[in-house]
């Protein structure tokens, strides 16, 4: 009898429904604050072109907009990680305008650097790049479940998921 093989893909997908729903309740929340009555404010994802954008009259007030959005995402499961800041600028009507962009994948250096995590923790698995993902594939099941443990304890830009354990 063949001694079976047990794997799980190593990936930053991210469930756009629930970032859409995580942004409409946010801005059903910010919508009925008194602290934002009267004064310009908007939260937009740009699903196609994986941005969010933030625009309100001061910084202050992007950041409580920013903090409500990071409230509803956790509650959704969906990783802070998954938003890059890219700028802060000034926008028009004297407002304020941050833009974040949305990781969903590994990039090749960050790929290249759990590939080298796993190495090193000289386990008898292996750890092949497949573009957006990293397939796990070893003979000890306690093996697999230690790499996602290491994995999980250190710090990536990409929000990494687990999926596909078997």
């Amino acid at each position: 009898m063949a001694v079976k093989e047990h794997q799980f893909d190593i990936s930053a997908k991210l469930d756009m429904q629930e970032m859409k729903n995580a942004v409409i309740q946010s801005q059903k929340e910010i919508d009925t604050r008194y602290d934002f009555k009267g004064i310009s404010k908007e939260l937009d994802l740009n699903v196609g072109a994986k941005t969010l954008t933030l625009i309100s009259s001061s910084d202050n007030k992007i950041d409580a907009m920013r903090d409500i959005l990071i409230s509803k995402m956790n509650k959704r499961g969906i990783s802070i990680n998954s938003l890059e800041e890219l700028k802060k600028e000034d926008s028009s009507g004297g407002n304020r305008k941050y833009s974040y962009k949305i990781i969903d994948s590994i990039e090749k250096d960050e790929a290249k650097r759990i590939q080298t995590e796993i190495k090193n923790l000289k386990l008898k698995v292996s750890a092949v790049n497949q573009g957006d993902e990293i397939r796990v594939t070893g003979k000890n099941i306690d093996d697999l479940q230690n790499i996602m443990k290491h994995l999980k304890s250190l710090d990536f830009k990409a929000p990494l998921v687990f999926d596909n354990f078997r």
